[in-house]
């Protein structure tokens, strides 16, 4: 009997992978290693575990695969973690995989963006168990309905390969690949303290999240966990503005799930605007202040 175990790092992962359960029609479970999810999502079972801190990839992987030797198929919203961590699980489980897919066809077909997302490949699984990430914007949110049954699981989550070295929480502004409201900057921000005062100064006065291009990152403008693209986060909010962003190929792939793009550039001809749905040709610097005076910030 085909059967899905949706995997949730943390809550708010339960709830955007709701849709997706909902969309391949299957009945699922839910564990989630970070306390317990809602239980008004359709699922029949939460299991949570209780931790005080995500342990490295390989216990995680192993603590799944301890809870999902039953089903046909295991999932998780795309993120760095869950592509590590599920790749491990599909390893194990001698799998096939299927990362960020963004439309199910069948049970055992799924459509994925190839290329910079330029490509949507149609992929057929042809093993069991199928494991996979997909993209939470591709899969709109079921009406909550019905109560799940609530359950706390020990899960061994010793790790034989890695440890936690240090923790380091962010501070007020909403996570990235979650939040509702995203403001990224490039390298024109020029360094570290210029890109928080003026991108950073933007997401808080809107109460959203700060993203950054490969090029600010790899200038040491912004940090590594702020890289939005195909080679950072996939993030799919409400709201991007990119402010002094060219629009790289790479950088757009990560982008192309947003509900409203904004561009900020002062080049008319830059790649970003033929993927924004309103542009301001304009420094910047001259803008975003405007735009926080406007805003009565």
């Amino acid at each position: 009997m085909s059967r899905l175990l949706l995997v949730a790092f943390q809550p708010i992962e339960a709830d955007q992978g709701a849709g997706f359960a909902a969309k391949l029609g299957l009945s699922f479970d839910i564990l989630c290693f970070a306390g317990p999810a809602s239980t008004d999502l359709g699922a029949e079972t939460v299991r949570y575990v209780e931790a005080s801190e995500l342990p490295p990839a390989d216990a995680l992987a192993g603590a799944i695969v301890s809870q999902g030797q039953t089903y046909s198929h295991i999932a998780a919203v795309s993120s760095m973690r869950s592509k590590d961590v599920l790749a491990r699980v599909a390893g194990s489980l001698d799998a096939a995989m299927v990362t960020d897919a963004i439309e199910i066809v069948s049970e055992s077909t799924f459509k994925r963006p190839i290329v910079a997302g330029s490509v949507i490949a149609t992929v057929e699984v042809l093993a069991t168990p199928v494991v996979l990430t997909f993209r939470p914007a591709s899969f709109p949110a079921p009406l909550r309905s019905g109560s799940s049954t609530l359950e706390a699981v020990p899960i061994d989550t010793h790790s034989e390969a890695g440890r936690v070295c240090a923790s380091v929480r962010g501070g007020s502004r909403p996570d990235l690949s979650q939040a509702k409201v995203v403001v990224s900057g490039g390298r024109p921000l020029r360094d570290a303290e210029t890109f928080e005062a003026v991108i950073g100064g933007l997401a808080d006065a809107l109460g959203g999240a700060v993203g950054a291009t490969r090029a600010a990152v790899d200038s040491g403008i912004a940090p590594n966990e702020l890289q939005v693209g195909q080679t950072g986060k996939i993030v799919a909010p409400d709201l991007y503005i990119a402010a002094g962003i060219s629009g790289s190929t790479q950088h757009l792939a990560g982008i192309k799930d947003s509900k409203i793009i904004v561009a900020i550039n002062k080049d008319p001809d830059a790649p970003i605007f033929e993927a924004a749905d309103y542009g301001l040709v304009a420094d910047l610097f001259d803008a975003i202040p405007e735009i926080k005076r406007l805003l009565g910030k």
